[in-house]
């Protein structure tokens, strides 16, 4: 069973539901970020730079995500990030749907304490965790939804993974035009 650390509420400090995942991580990554956040970005799950470093979005992906938002005069600092999965998949493979449902109940905790404005998942697996079935997600980028529990309601910003940018530099526009519209939304 999943313990909290008792310094907060929405960090994770050992779980062993997903074996698998267990077995291959370095470390469980949690969310990163002020707890009061405007802005949740959540990615996919922690991959080899995030599982050293015990943070979301480093590496690669982060320097992306971190133009994009110096870009859009937003700081990395004001913002809250986390991930559907707090443990790395073998060989960064996408978590299994048993993954995600054993990682959802920490998710919809942290998106409910949290209580942003704007939730922004970062590609594909995120985006189908939090609305559902999703058509192609490079078809979707830009597009607004809400998400709604008892004690929040957010607009969703659909978004491409910043790493789908490093194979596809025709989506960067796009990537960038995600964080355009949240700085509209927060004002």
């Amino acid at each position: 069973m999943p313990k909290y650390s008792s310094e907060t509420e929405l960090c994770v400090s050992s779980c062993t539901l997903c074996p698998k995942l267990t077995q291959n991580r370095n470390q469980i990554v949690n969310g990163t970020g002020p707890e009061d956040a405007d802005i949740l970005l959540v990615g996919e799950a922690p991959g080899e730079n995030e599982d050293e470093n015990g943070e979301p979005f480093v590496g690669r992906s982060g320097d992306i995500l971190n133009k994009a938002l110096e870009k859009n005069n937003l700081s990395r600092e004001k913002i809250r990030i986390t991930n559907c999965v707090r443990c790395r998949p073998p060989n960064n493979r996408d978590p299994h749907k048993s993954e995600i449902e054993n990682c959802n109940t920490h998710l919809n905790k942290e998106i409910d304490a949290v209580n942003p404005k704007v939730i922004i998942p970062l590609g594909r697996v995120p985006s189908e965790t939090l609305i559902g079935k999703i058509d192609k997600i490079t078809n979707m980028t830009g597009e607004k939804y809400t998400y709604q529990s008892k004690s929040c309601e957010a607009e969703i910003l659909i978004s491409v993974h910043p790493a789908a940018t490093i194979y596809n530099r025709s989506l960067k526009p796009d990537f960038n035009s995600v964080f355009e519209k949240v700085t509209d939304i927060i004002k």
